[in-house]
């Protein structure tokens, strides 16, 4: 099994759910509730099939889970890199329709955490929804195969 899979012209690595490095940039986002946790040894990606991204600079992340009735989930994105948040989402979106044949990508922005209830997201072609989650209360955003914008990078 290969550990890194590196994607030509694009800025994703896809990487081991437990790599030391996107475990670094995991445990400062806000979804991780406990850093004392060995992500290293147990990952953090979740149950079921996943992507694990990873820049090449190591300073953004991206996690997709496979959700077998809803679609690919984004669980974790994280940015610290200089590259704008809504070209690397379009760029982990086309990775994700690659490897997938779903055509919806969702994830949940908690608007307490995110500045502007995840603009970088709409930018990118992504849609919110009128419901949120029913448990956290949290935004839901989406995008379907065909919807997606062009990439600049």
């Amino acid at each position: 099994m290969k550990k890194y899979q590196i994607y030509a012209d694009l800025p994703w690595i896809g990487i081991l759910d437990g790599d030391p490095r996107a475990v670094a940039l995991y445990r400062r986002h806000y979804s991780c509730r406990n850093p004392e946790i060995d992500y290293v040894r147990y990952g953090f990606s979740g149950k079921g099939e996943s992507m694990v991204l990873l820049t090449s600079d190591c300073l953004a992340l991206w996690c997709w889970r496979k959700v077998a009735s809803e679609g690919i989930y984004c669980s974790v994105f994280h940015n610290e890199s200089s590259l704008l948040s809504s070209e690397l989402i379009r760029e982990a979106d086309k990775l994700a329709w690659q490897r997938w044949e779903d055509n919806r990508h969702f994830t949940h922005v908690n608007p307490r955490e995110v500045k502007g209830d995840g603009k970088c997201f709409k930018a990118a072609g992504w849609h919110k929804l009128k419901e949120r989650t029913k448990k956290s209360h949290l935004i839901i955003l989406e995008i379907f195969r065909g919807n997606e914008v062009e990439s600049e990078l």
